[in-house]
């Protein structure tokens, strides 16, 4: 099995360069330096030559307030090049795993989201990666589609590592107590889907965590393990003024991946518990 890796320097395709690099798997971990997903004479070239059975991307605009003035760039990365590696996938017969986000929905549910209830991006960020779901469905058969929430791991590109710094200069941090979803690891994500590739599922999946939370608990939580004495006020959306409206309730349900898979995942607070100390 060989594994195309896109977005080799963020924190998703970081810890997936760790777990096949420790089985020692067939992969190509490429930066946007070394392939942008963007071009597509770029992509095909690549996939022609590496010719992989898996297209794992790692590859996203995530600036989510930047987004609302700069639609293009997320468009071009989330959408454009996403049909590229559609297209790639379908020449050489690989199967597509992307990730997707739980922004997707507008947070009017009383419930946890299921795959089976009906998108409705508040923001232009989570509308450039419904598009980017609906051109993989349209092109390809064997695709998977998953959707994190909240997603942490080492490295700089999360809010643990925000809060971290915040927390130098500052002895009070605000943080939002009426935004709910469900903090996800990317060691979580890695694990479950490399299983979901093993077995050949297909289709659109939630997968993140079990249970949910709000910011302002994830952050109390966080420092508690880390033991950082900090003050963190409960705060509100509003007060922060974001140019890109969240939803206030975008929690989802993964139990559909956990009955295909026949497994259990971790709950939040446990799996936070379990990789807090490689947090940095």
């Amino acid at each position: 099995m060989k594994y195309l890796i896109t977005g080799a320097k963020g924190q998703l395709a970081k810890e997936f360069i760790k777990a096949l690099g420790s089985i020692k798997a067939d992969f190509l971990a490429l930066d946007r330096n070394t392939l942008d997903i963007s071009n597509f004479w770029e992509v095909i070239k690549v996939v022609r030559e590496y010719k992989p059975h898996v297209i794992l991307n790692c590859a996203a605009y995530n600036y989510v307030d930047k987004a609302e003035t700069d639609f293009h760039s997320a468009y071009k990365v989330n959408v454009q090049g996403v049909y590229n590696l559609a297209l790639a996938s379908l020449e050489v017969k690989a199967k597509l795993v992307h990730y997707s986000t739980d922004y997707v929905f507008d947070g009017k549910k009383e419930g946890l989201y299921t795959e089976e209830d009906t998108p409705n991006p508040l923001n232009k960020y989570a509308l450039s990666k419904l598009l980017g779901e609906e051109v993989i469905r349209n092109t390809l058969e064997d695709y998977l589609i998953l959707r994190v929430s909240w997603v942490y791991g080492s490295g700089s590109q999360n809010f643990l590592y925000k809060l971290l710094e915040w927390s130098k200069n500052n002895d009070i941090l605000k943080v939002a107590c009426d935004e709910f979803s469900v903090p996800t690891s990317t060691t979580t994500i890695v694990e479950v889907s490399l299983k979901a590739i093993s077995k050949g599922l297909t289709g659109l999946y939630h997968l993140t965590n079990s249970g949910y939370a709000s910011r302002y608990e994830w952050a109390k939580e966080f420092f508690k393990l880390k033991g950082i004495n900090k003050f963190i006020y409960p705060a509100y959306q509003s007060d922060f003024n974001l140019p890109a409206k969240r939803p206030r309730w975008s929690a989802m349900s993964n139990e559909k991946i956990s009955k295909e898979l026949d497994i259990e995942i971790r709950e939040w607070r446990e799996e936070l518990e379990r990789v807090c100390l490689d947090l940095t």
